[in-house]
C-alpha cells in the first residue's frame, strides 16, 4: 500500500478519482486549493486507488496522508 501525501497546506477543492479506479503514474487523485492556486495530488506510480481519507472542502496540512493506492 502506498500512502499519498500532500506537498502543501490547502483545502481539498475537488476529488478526481474514486476508490477502485485504476490510476497511471501522474493521474490526478484530487485538486488542492492554496493561495488561489490549484495544485493536483497525483499518483506517484500506477496502481488501484484503495481509499480517500478526506472529503471535498477539508483542510489538510503539508505531509498529510490523503489517499492510499495499491500497486
Amino acid at each position: 500500500m502506498i500512502d499519498i501525501k500532500t506537498e502543501i497546506t490547502g483545502n481539498i477543492w475537488k476529488i478526481e478519482a474514486k476508490p477502485g479506479d485504476r490510476l497511471d503514474e501522474g493521474d490526478a487523485i484530487m485538486i488542492l486549493e492554496s493561495m488561489k492556486m490549484e495544485i493536483p495530488v497525483s499518483a506517484p506510480e500506477p496502481g488501484t486507488l484503495r481509499e480517500i481519507l478526506f472529503e471535498e472542502g477539508a483542510t489538510v496540512t503539508e505531509g498529510t496522508v490523503v489517499a492510499r493506492i495499491e500497486a
